[in-house]
């Protein structure tokens, strides 16, 4: 029997994460070395990839949800014959509590609180609100937008999910006839949404999806929350517009540049909050990869289609 296992090597840590081990070991296949393995789960960074695998590897599970730096060491186009599989979707529901967090901060003017060394009720907050029948628009309702929707809709909001396809946003908790609108038409969601969460991938055609432009069409009680990658934002664009009370404020747990240098203008915004990109902690982040793991490894074991296969033609 344990000559024909599935035999996944993990690396490139030869003392691979007990978590994983049990995936893989659970989900039916076997761990075995990189050289007799019919596929690898990677630990480590782009820049330390094989430059070649052995032929009968099949397919690679990435650590990571965002895979650009992938793209920028040439792995996919080094190895064309192998299926690569990501991590999108096995942090969705932190990153998507984290997304909500920003949000309300931002919507109930929490920074001005928490700054404050003072017993003050101000009347001049004109931008203090609810959620409550207003429009959230998720720009990339892949995992994070579907886990996202759920959390928004009992709190009153409405929702437009912005997807690639145009297809229809479903799963669990979330309510038939959620608006969802083509990525090529974006342009035309902005003159009803109330606050935008980003978190599409990042790829040069997403690079500064959101500029100058679209920041002058939201409200002056808009909030921004971007917890996918900086570059989905023009932050100079981001930055004016905060300085001039053109819309109410950003929630950022990505930045460009990242790390956000000290003296950065974002620091000293009082309508702007930071996070160092976090929404994906440390001490969560191994068992939901794990868990991704396993899923992936019973599929592969019975020869179904795999959870987030890499297309390198679109980017990620």
């Amino acid at each position: 029997m344990q000559d024909t296992a599935t035999t996944i090597a993990i690396g490139p840590d030869p003392q691979a994460p007990r978590l994983l081990e049990k995936a893989v070991v659970g989900a039916g296949a076997q761990v075995g070395e990189l050289a007799a393995a019919d596929a690898m789960i990677w630990t480590g960074t782009p820049g330390d990839f094989p430059a070649a695998l052995p032929a009968g590897v099949r397919w690679v599970q990435l650590p990571a949800a965002g895979v650009e730096d992938f793209f920028e060491a040439g792995v996919f186009a080094t190895h064309p014959d192998v299926l690569f599989t990501s991590a999108a979707g096995a942090f969705a529901h932190s990153v998507a509590e984290h997304a909500l967090m920003l949000l309300l901060a931002g919507v109930r003017y929490l920074p001005e609180h928490l700054r404050a060394s003072t017993w003050q009720q101000r009347e001049f907050f004109p931008h203090v609100g609810s959620l409550r029948g207003k429009t959230v628009t998720i720009v990339g309702a892949g995992g994070i937008g579907r886990a996202l929707i759920p959390m928004l809709t009992p709190l009153g909001a409405n929702v437009i999910a912005v997807n690639r396809s145009g297809r229809p946003v479903t799963g669990d908790g979330i309510p038939a006839g959620v608006e969802t609108v083509p990525a090529d038409q974006l342009g035309r969601v902005w003159s009803h949404t109330d606050h935008v969460v980003v978190a599409a991938p990042a790829t040069p055609r997403t690079r500064h999806l959101i500029g100058a432009d679209e920041l002058a069409r939201l409200r002056p009680s808009s909030w921004v929350i971007n917890v996918a990658r900086g570059s989905l934002i023009d932050t100079d664009a981001l930055v004016e517009a905060l300085s001039r009370g053109a819309i109410g404020g950003a929630g950022l747990d990505v930045t460009e540049p990242e790390p956000l240098p000290d003296g950065h203008p974002l620091w000293s915004l009082p309508n702007a909050i930071i996070t160092p990109h976090d929404s994906n902690p440390p001490q969560l982040r191994l068992a939901a990869f794990a868990d991704h793991v396993g899923a992936n490894v019973a599929r592969f074991v019975a020869g179904e289609p795999l959870a987030a296969v890499i297309e390198p033609q679109r980017g990620y």
